[in-house]
């Protein structure tokens, strides 16, 4: 699907790690070139033409970002480096501010360092209780066991929509139901939903959503914070200067500027925030929902095949994502990742950033296959016949 788009898809590489980052289409590469080649200025900056429509070109895609996410308010949307920095923000920026000690937040051990982290640090600050929510046998989280989970303590929950590692795809809306009725702030990393499946802030109540340009097309060094307008309103900025304050004077006295513009102090990453603009519009002509379908597809075709094969171990065959983690018997996960490159093949291998998901699979490193749609059958019937070969692997990686 659409491949032809992709110049990175155009040799013999076959990229089965697009939960890591995706390959960019032409489309964004000339989006980011263009605003380098003909109108590069400041924004916000100028009161000449080209700074005008650098202005124009940027705020855009903000409103872009709105409809794909089907948020109510454009203002809503902040740009940020990357979903780590716009749950740091989240955290430290309004959490920090509206938590008592002895308030909990619920995770769970499936988390993303970045969603994990700094609730840890804040913690340590403040003196809120980080709680993690059980998981399933099949390590996927269920709205029961959220509800069961919940304390009269209990003031966020911050989960992933899906987890980078099992895949599985939470009951978002769900639970987003669930805490808009209960008082209970609700935090989603959309990291590895938003690229993938269509997600509305507004029908599944999230408060906070966090993700990343890199993800869905996009370039790197670019994110979305999207926050309830009114949640916004009492976050404190976490980032100083430029283009962030309406005035300031020797004294101390300062006025910080309006929603979202309070929080994107200094010169923004404008050619990032272009080429964001840019992916939103090629996804949306796919539709994420085609995009999903396509996804699921291709995982239901490489558990059919990978039966074929007696020495792998597949952790999360039950789950409803699309995502692949498995392992070769008595094979570390590196390995398999370098034997596997031989063949041109890209996996990702190791702990991907959940250091304690180990509690819950009894696994510390395996290696992942994340799809995107502009992966095919073929590439998966590559895959197999290297995986067929793994008697070899230590002849190859040594």
């Amino acid at each position: 699907m659409n491949r032809d788009d992709f110049p990175m898809l155009q040799g013999d590489l076959i990229y089965f790690d697009n939960g890591a980052t995706t390959m960019k289409p032409n489309c964004v590469i000339d989006g980011i070139v263009d605003y380098y080649r003909n109108y590069t200025a400041n924004a916000h900056r100028g009161d000449y033409d080209t700074s005008l429509k650098v202005d124009m070109m940027y705020e855009g895609v903000r409103e872009k970002v709105r409809h794909f996410i089907d948020g109510e308010d454009a203002s809503s949307v902040v740009f940020t480096s990357g979903t780590t920095d716009s749950l740091n923000r989240i955290v430290f920026g309004y959490m920090k501010y509206h938590l008592q000690p002895g308030d909990e937040v619920l995770l769970t051990k499936a988390e993303h360092a970045s969603n994990i982290l700094p609730w840890l640090e804040l913690a340590k600050e403040c003196g809120i209780v980080v709680r993690y929510i059980p998981l399933t046998v099949d390590n996927e989280l269920t709205i029961e066991a959220v509800m069961n989970a919940v304390t009269e303590h209990t003031k966020v929950i911050s989960i992933a929509h899906v987890s980078n590692v099992i895949g599985d795809v939470r009951p978002v809306s769900e639970i987003g139901d669930y805490c808009q009725k209960h008082g209970i702030l609700f935090v989603v990393d959309g990291a590895q939903s938003v690229p993938h499946l269509p997600v509305s802030v507004t029908k599944m109540h999230i408060d906070f959503l966090a993700f990343s340009a890199h993800k869905m097309l996009g370039p790197t060094g670019v994110g979305v914070l999207y926050g309830r307008k009114d949640l916004l309103d009492e976050m404190h900025p976490t980032l100083f200067g430029g283009g962030m304050n309406a005035s300031f004077t020797s004294e101390g006295d300062v006025s910080y500027r309006e929603v979202p513009t309070r929080f994107e102090a200094g010169t923004p990453n404008i050619a990032g925030v272009i080429g964001l603009g840019c992916a939103i519009d090629y996804l949306e002509n796919i539709g994420m929902e085609n995009v999903h379908a396509h996804e699921l597809m291709l995982k239901d075709y490489l558990l059919s095949r990978i039966k074929e094969i007696n020495n792998v171990e597949v952790y999360n065959a039950n789950v409803s994502g699309s995502t692949v983690i498995f392992n070769l018997k008595d094979v570390f996960s590196q390995d398999t990742a370098v034997f596997l490159n031989h063949f041109h093949i890209c996996v990702r291998a190791g702990n991907h950033c959940a250091k304690i998901l180990k509690d819950q699979i009894h696994v510390a490193n395996t290696c992942r296959i994340s799809f995107y749609f502009y992966n095919t059958k073929e590439e998966i019937d590559h895959l197999i016949e290297a995986l067929k070969m793994s008697d070899k692997v230590f002849e190859i990686v040594l």
